[in-house]
């Protein structure tokens, strides 16, 4: 194999016409989403629109597990928005908040957190490895908060969070969650397992076009917010303005109408699959992937086979693998994959396994081009292989 070896530029034209997108996000758009992004405008104030809006939050009570009657909304900016607006609504100067970070994300989430005055605790794990709950309960103490990553992007890690919100749920804290890379991939339980705040990005697993993101708010979260002493110091996203408009449909500002038409469509096709069928769908995906590289010396990231984040596969690369090269060269080719983040550039590669990427085509792609770029015959026989035994 040439692992030592750094790919050189070719003269040929790039292979696939179409780029290969397999990042950990954003997502290729699904063909329907790509379809309603191209629809007339309309304003933000239209009937239509606040008839679109009541099916999206329907949707997303289904999405999410929620209350039946629990307020869903979409907020205009990434999932980095719907973060920072749950510790902007929730969160005021001094109080405690518990934030479990085993990676870059938990991190940002204890950072936003401070910024709003919070003093900020943390519960950590070492890369790799998830949130033990037991130390969730040895720090819980007085929190009026706890924040927990459902799955850390950065490292491929899947945090026990049905555990977590165990142990929060009689503690009086409020629990929010980054389910950014397993809402809409995988069944979420909000309502059983005590969440208070979720927030996913619309161009994660339900591969929508980026600019929105989905959040559910339960009602003890929002008797936490009508409780502050102070204002909200996000205006955009203040939440009695959010529902100003959703509920009452009164003007706060102006939404991008066609992300939402486009997120809709992304929205109920993933319903309609299934979020079972999902689910087992990218677990297909992950275990042929995974066999078909590993003679090659790729193995999993996270030892843990239960602590694996499905819809992000991390895999660690065999020594002496060119990954910069490499990358580069599937690049040349219009495939895009992900390296690792921090301390794991160089270490890792991150695979995105969520919505419209979680397929054999785009992968069976990867397969074509590492074959020839790493000197590796018999790679694409081996993933299509393990393909059909997952299938049978």
């Amino acid at each position: 194999m040439k692992l030592l070896d750094a790919p050189q530029p070719a003269e040929v034209a790039p292979p696939y016409p179409d780029h290969v997108l397999l990042t950990p996000g954003p997502t290729p758009i699904h063909p329907r989403a790509l379809r309603a992004l191209t629809r007339p405008m309309l304003g933000h104030m239209d009937p239509e629109v606040f008839k679109l809006n009541r099916a999206i939050q329907a949707d997303l009570r289904e999405m999410y597990g929620t209350e039946p009657e629990a307020f869903t909304a979409l907020l205009a900016g990434t999932g980095s928005l719907g973060m920072e607006a749950g510790f902007a609504n929730l969160v005021e100067k001094g109080d405690e908040v518990l934030v479990c970070a085993n990676g870059s994300f938990g991190r940002r989430m204890a950072e936003m957190a401070a910024r709003y005055g919070a003093k900020v605790r943390l519960v950590t794990a070492p890369l790799g490895e998830p949130i033990n709950p037991s130390d969730v309960a040895d720090h819980l103490g007085d929190a009026a908060m706890v924040a927990v990553v459902h799955g850390e992007t950065s490292t491929g890690v899947l945090n026990p969070v049905p555990e977590i919100a165990e142990l929060v749920r009689h503690s009086g804290a409020l629990l929010t969650v980054d389910a950014v890379t397993t809402a809409g991939m995988e069944p979420f339980s909000m309502q059983q397992w005590g969440v208070d705040y979720a927030y996913t990005g619309a161009q994660k697993c339900l591969s929508a076009p980026p600019g929105l993101a989905p959040v559910a708010i339960s009602e003890r979260a929002f008797a936490r917010f009508a409780a502050r002493r102070h204002p909200t110091p996000l205006w955009y996203c203040d939440f009695e303005g959010l529902r100003d408009y959703w509920v009452e449909h009164t003007y706060h500002h102006t939404v991008p109408v066609n992300l939402h038409f486009a997120f809709a469509e992304a929205l109920r096709a993933a319903l309609e699959e299934g979020l079972p069928e999902r689910r087992e769908r990218v677990r297909w995906m992950g275990r042929a992937i995974t066999e078909a590289l590993a003679p090659l010396g790729f193995s999993p990231y996270v030892k843990r086979e239960e602590a694996r984040l499905p819809t992000v596969l991390a895999l660690r690369l065999p020594e002496h693998l060119d990954d910069a090269g490499v990358r580069a060269e599937l690049r040349r080719r219009e495939i895009s994959i992900t390296g690792g983040l921090g301390p794991t550039a160089g270490v890792i590669w991150r695979l995105g396994l969520m919505g419209e990427a979680a397929h054999p085509a785009p992968y069976r792609a990867l397969m074509v081009a590492l074959e020839d770029i790493l000197g590796a015959p018999g790679l694409v026989r081996r993933f299509e292989a393990a393909l059909d035994a997952g299938s049978a």
